[in-house]
């Protein structure tokens, strides 16, 4: 499987989840579009993507962590939905459409948020082959959890608000916590899943975690960079709005070169890393490879 492939397979996985959701519906349906809207935008599936190849490196099948990279990928757009809420960044655009609370309304919007989270956790559950061991299971769903609450994504939110009220203030750290948290935590849900859900041991666990740490980051200092250099067309997203809207990133504070090359350290460490794991993946270089070139 390539980039395309599974591309392919998580979108058509999750049109055929929703569909089934959609057609039982009563006076609930209006809920299920919502939640289905923001999912199926389209976007790169990086997540999803890293899910389904650790479990392939690891076991040779990428088939039992299906319905987790389409959880993922619903925790995804739920943070999605709800960062474009007027009360968060108040973004009227999310991949070139108009956002979801745009749709939808702001009231269905966080109700649409609020039922992927759930609904992600309960497809892990529910559709996960039975040949996965149970105890497996519970670690991919704990951690699937924790990444969507205040060990995770909410915990990175919190940090991006207390940042704007005195950015003057924003130090290193303080803007790796928001980062760590706000982006590196999925993609340290999606890639450990998958390498738990292929038999991964705790020496291989243990340097995909630290793959999802760098890999976390360059994709942070990858969209703050491309926030600059992009137009609107081009992100899907408004250009130049972290600079207006005082937003912590490395590019605000830290300047544009600094970024740069920061991602770029980053991109190495996770090199350094596959080769230190023994990981063979054409999929993991070539995204590694289209994000550099997009920057260079």
């Amino acid at each position: 499987m390539d980039i395309k492939d599974y591309k392919e397979l998580v979108h058509s996985t999750l049109e055929g989840y929703f569909a089934v959701e959609i057609e039982k519906a009563n006076y609930d349906k209006t809920i299920w579009e919502a939640m289905q809207y923001t999912t199926l935008l389209g976007g790169k599936r990086l997540r999803a993507m890293f899910c389904l190849e650790s479990c392939r490196v690891f076991s040779g099948s990428y088939e039992q962590a299906l319905p987790c990279a389409c959880a993922i990928e619903m925790l995804h757009a739920q943070s999605l939905i709800h960062d474009d809420l007027p009360c968060m960044d108040n973004d009227d655009l999310r991949r070139g459409k108009p956002s979801n609370h745009k749709v939808y309304g702001e009231a269905m919007a966080v109700l649409a948020g609020d039922a992927l989270i759930s609904f992600g956790a309960q497809t892990i559950i529910e559709k996960t082959p039975a040949f996965v061991d149970t105890k497996v299971l519970l670690e991919v769903v704990n951690l699937y959890l924790k990444s969507a609450g205040a060990f995770g994504i909410v915990a990175g939110q919190c940090a991006d608000i207390e940042a704007e009220k005195n950015i003057e203030k924003v130090d290193y750290e303080h803007l790796e916590y928001i980062h760590t948290y706000k982006t590196a935590a999925l993609f340290e849900c999606a890639i450990l899943s998958g390498a738990m859900l292929g038999g991964a041991n705790k020496m291989q666990l243990d340097l995909m975690k630290e793959f999802s740490y760098n890999f976390g980051l360059a994709f942070q200092a990858y969209d703050d960079i491309l926030d600059v250099i992009s137009n609107t067309a081009e992100l899907g997203k408004t250009a130049g709005k972290d600079e207006k809207e005082n937003k912590a990133t490395f590019v605000t504070l830290f300047g544009l070169d600094y970024a740069k090359e920061k991602f770029s350290e980053l991109i190495l460490n996770c090199h350094d890393i596959l080769k230190k794991a023994e990981i063979n993946s054409d999929v993991f270089l070539q995204i590694l490879k289209d994000m550099r070139e997009r920057v260079s």
